[in-house]
């Protein structure tokens, strides 16, 4: 085996774990080209700096927002054997992930064709989703569907949160990426084609997205609540022109019936709220609520936020009282 010459398109920690796994193996880094810092929800968070790593271990930074004609002559300029990818948060035109003699791989936190797109760890949760992991593939024209080189896989379980599945995936990174560069330098890889019928493409989060349906079943809520784990954005919704997030939650052993988002009764140490579809049919758990927070990030026992039943959770700041 010989060391590879890699250029590495990186950004958050994501980035920053594979470019550390790329410093401590045999391999030697041409260049990194990583985004410049931003302040957008999803991009503040899980922020470790992949400028500030290479530039540390002495290697040459490209800061880019998208893939300019500069950068593309740098890379054709220094002829890398291979190109690694992870979270580079725009599209890599053939132009440029083509260059490397071996092409550009791509580390994906999913099991692809299953979660392509964004946010992929959290839409696996809050999906109901038993596995997600880790994806090796390279790169085509399209997102995330390039032919597979390996996968790794972790267990999304009862008690999962968003932020435990971000760190169990982060965790595969040095080994995907070491198997995968062995693989492609030994000519043992076999990449495997994706069957794009399976494919499920989600889009960028929102804080839009992280608000509550009453309407869904209180256990598809309460997962959504553990997927939206800080440092996320909290699930919130709104009560009595309040904004609350909810920061756990639990399913109710007992059956409750009505409007969903009507705030009810205490159970087991925290408030019900009526929730699912068919809640009028007096079929369904509720949600019981543990702990939220208001706007001013201070927590509360929801029972003691409450008080005691009434009013409803809305979608809205709007009142609703009785």
């Amino acid at each position: 085996m010989f060391p590879v010459r890699v250029v590495m398109f990186g950004y958050q920690t994501w980035g920053h774990r594979t470019l550390q796994a790329l410093l401590k193996s045999r391999h030697e880094v041409c260049l990194v080209v990583t985004h410049p810092t931003s302040d957008h929800a999803y991009e503040s968070i899980w922020a470790d700096s992949v400028e500030d790593l290479a530039r540390g271990a002495g290697i040459e930074v490209l800061l880019a927002k998208r893939p300019t004609p500069e950068l593309v002559e740098r890379v054709r300029e220094l002829a890398p054997d291979v190109g690694v990818a992870n979270n580079w948060r725009t599209r890599l035109p053939r132009e440029l992930f083509s260059i490397p003699k071996y092409g550009t791989v791509n580390l994906h936190d999913s099991l692809l064709p299953k979660f392509t797109g964004f946010s992929p760890v959290i839409w696996s949760l809050i999906s109901g989703a038993g596995q997600t992991g880790l994806t090796a593939h390279f790169m085509d024209d399209e997102l995330d569907t390039g032919d597979i080189l390996l996968q790794r896989s972790v267990e999304i379980t009862p008690t999962s949160t968003g932020t435990s599945l971000v760190y169990d995936t982060l965790d595969l990174i040095p080994d995907v990426l070491e198997d995968a560069l062995d693989a492609i330098e030994n000519g043992t890889a076999t990449p495997v084609p994706q069957d794009l019928s399976q494919r499920t493409f989600f889009h960028k989060r929102s804080d839009r997205d992280s608000l509550v349906d009453w309407s869904w079943p209180a256990a598809d809520i309460e997962r959504f609540i553990r997927a939206l784990s800080d440092p996320y954005p909290n699930a919130y919704t709104y009560f009595r022109g309040e904004r609350l997030r909810l920061i756990s939650a639990h399913v109710s052993r007992c059956t409750y019936g009505g409007t969903p988002g009507r705030v009810f009764i205490e159970e087991n140490g925290g408030m019900v709220i009526v929730a699912g579809a068919d809640a009028f049919r007096g079929r369904s758990p509720g949600l019981v609520l543990d702990v939220v927070r208001t706007d001013d990030g201070i927590d509360h026992s929801a029972l003691d936020y409450f008080g005691h039943g009434g009013g409803y959770l809305t979608a809205t700041p709007e009142f609703a009282t009785v």
